[in-house]
């Protein structure tokens, strides 16, 4: 029997498996109603809910801060972009150097390992301290240089140590018959890397690298411990101003919009890997 023509036991099966979807669609709906309506009730009922909707939820002050959060949540995404893109590389450049053979890399190994050591060991927070102000302490140049500057070297050098480990276990992952492969086929190590390990271990890690992305998203606003005008510093200006924590809560808002698209598409990446292994599809 074809596709098209399905069997009648073939139909009952179809019929019987839409159902349990229904139910199952249905059945998820209720109970995220019920939960969230017992949350919605128990946090309202509690006495000090007044003062807290008007510090936290006060959507007047809510409304006439949204301008200047966003117009910081700008320079934001500016930092992020080039972060991520700067991150990329040097991990991936780090990623390599940690893989060389041979004992004649064997510095250039300690070093890439000193990084990664270094830069995982120090809390962002931290550095960012350590180069938003150190640097300029040295006087490199008469110039002040731009915090935004200095914020964006610090995510890089803190998140590419992390980035770095992620491509090694990728590129590790690769069974060595495809480099064996590639090098008697005449490929010199670079090609073999750039043509035959990279393209598969970058499809594998491609889930995780999504997961520091949304992570990088977040800490992006940890550069308003440097002084530019972003999302964070907008918002406290904005509540020092009102006496009101809302602005707090508007940019975080506004982070949280900025990060779903990415976790889901992290998602996506999760459960289509997934799926290939399952299929035992080759990456």
């Amino acid at each position: 029997m074809s596709l098209d023509h399905p069997t009648p036991l073939e139909l009952s099966r179809r019929r019987l498996r839409a159902g349990r979807s229904r139910r199952s669609t249905l059945t998820a709906l209720v109970s995220t109603l019920v939960f969230a309506t017992v949350l919605y009730l128990a946090v309202t009922s509690a006495p000090g809910w007044p003062r807290t909707q008007a510090t936290f939820l006060n959507p007047q002050v809510a409304w006439d801060s949204l301008p200047k959060i966003l117009e910081g949540l700008w320079l934001n995404i500016r930092v992020l972009a080039v972060a991520a893109v700067a991150t990329l590389v040097l991990a991936l450049v780090i990623a390599v150097l940690r893989t060389l053979r041979g004992p004649v890399f064997l510095p250039l190994r300690l070093l890439a390992t000193g990084f990664v050591d270094l830069f995982r060991g120090i809390p962002l927070i931290v550095l960012l301290y350590l180069i938003g102000f150190g640097v300029p302490a040295l006087r490199f140049t008469d110039e002040r240089i731009n915090p935004v500057y200095l914020g964006t070297i610090a995510l890089v050098l803190t998140y590419a140590a992390y980035v770095s480990e992620v491509f090694r276990a990728g590129i590790d992952s690769v069974h060595p018959s495809q480099r064996l492969g590639a090098r008697s086929l005449g490929l010199s190590y670079g090609q073999s890397m750039k043509l035959v390990v990279l393209p598969q271990a970058v499809r594998r890690v491609t889930p995780p690298l999504l997961n520091d992305f949304v992570a990088m998203q977040k800490d992006v606003g940890l550069i308003s411990l440097l002084g530019p005008l972003d999302a964070v510093r907008a918002a406290q200006i904005a509540s020092q101003s009102t006496f009101n924590f809302t602005p707090y809560v508007v940019a975080a808002l506004l982070f949280v919009l900025l990060s779903v698209p990415t976790a889901r598409a992290a998602d996506w990446a999760a459960a289509r890997a997934a799926r290939r292994e399952q299929s035992g599809a080759m990456l």
